[in-house]
């Protein structure tokens, strides 16, 4: 193989785009545009080149590590017989708001689960485990909604150690990006996936990353087989951030029940202003403390330039 373009680091493999594109040839998935438009976000731009030169390596790769992991499993199915639990592939999907995490993660379950129609590919969000808005409130700490201490993390981390001990039926909280909090009497089914795609803010924290002691010794990245961080620049992402709230301010923030409704009244000007002083003093904030210092805990790392465009992927080398 050619080493022109790649960088080896103490902790990474550096692959240029144009490097890492050159692997797509291992694959033959294929995409439409229509596709394509369906699983981007609000204000992610991500082109059918994009996937072909991005996410078609990506999901080689995952199944590359996916069939290694399932040849591992088969030794222990045989010696522990035919009644071995069946014990899902978890992908870990971290990064900051505004960076494009969910559009990472339903790119990646499209594809992974084309790549064999027998696969069941399930996403999940670390959203449905968030603290409930009355609760925040009544612990004074709605403006830290996203930091550690928001989270149920005993519930979410009960729920991925069912899913890896093949517990099936499981169900868990839905959250609402309308109303901005978890939805009552609402839940998810998750039942044995073959692959499970965790997104959120915070799959790839640890005790490090808790400013008060928790109970439990166990985190979610402890169940992870493979993590990705999506990262960009802190003062791009400040800027994605302020886009996707003056395009919210003119869809979703219309709809009297949305949480942010009377937002919806500003002027651009002040949008502009209310969104950079949220992020300065929460999103922004929490991306410094608890999420960024994270990074490197990850398998590979996406870096994105100016709109949403894939600049590198740093592989660990491990």
């Amino acid at each position: 193989m050619k080493q022109k373009n790649i960088f080896f680091t103490k902790a990474y493999i550096e692959f240029s785009r144009k490097r890492w594109s050159e692997l797509r040839d291992f694959t033959k998935l294929q995409i439409t545009p229509n596709e394509v438009f369906m699983l981007k976000g609000i204000n992610e731009e991500l082109s059918i080149n994009d996937v072909i030169e991005i996410y078609f390596p990506l999901s080689c790769l995952l199944n590359f590590c996916i069939n290694h992991t399932k040849n591992s499993k088969s030794v222990f199915k045989n010696f522990l017989g035919s009644n071995f639990y069946k014990k899902p592939y978890l992908i870990g999907i971290a990064g900051s708001v505004a960076v494009g995490k969910s559009t990472t993660a339903r790119v990646l379950q499209f594809l992974l689960t084309n790549d064999s129609k027998s696969r069941k590919v399930d996403l999940i969000t670390t959203d449905g485990f968030l603290h409930s808005n009355k609760m925040l409130n009544d612990k004074k700490i709605m403006n830290k909604k996203g930091f550690p201490q928001s989270y149920d993390i005993s519930n979410l981390i009960e729920f991925v150690s069912q899913i890896k001990s093949g517990v099936r039926n499981i169900t868990i909280p839905v959250y609402s990006h309308l109303t901005y909090d978890i939805v009552p009497n609402k839940v998810q089914l998750v039942d044995q996936p073959d692959i499970l795609i965790l997104e959120g803010l915070n799959v790839l924290q640890t005790i490090k990353d808790y400013i008060y002691k928790p109970y439990h010794s166990m985190f979610v990245s402890d169940f992870i087989d493979f993590s990705i961080y999506v990262d960009a620049d802190p003062q791009l992402l400040r800027q994605w951030y302020i886009n996707r709230f003056l395009k919210f301010r003119s869809s979703s923030f219309l709809d009297p029940k949305s949480y942010f409704y009377c937002y919806s009244k500003l002027t651009e000007k002040e949008a502009v202003n209310i969104a950079g002083l949220i992020w300065d003093k929460i999103n922004g904030l929490n991306l410094k403390e608890n999420i960024l210092p994270t990074k490197e805990r990850a398998n590979l790392i996406i870096i994105k330039g100016k709109d949403h465009s894939i600049q590198n992927i740093h592989l660990k080398n491990n």
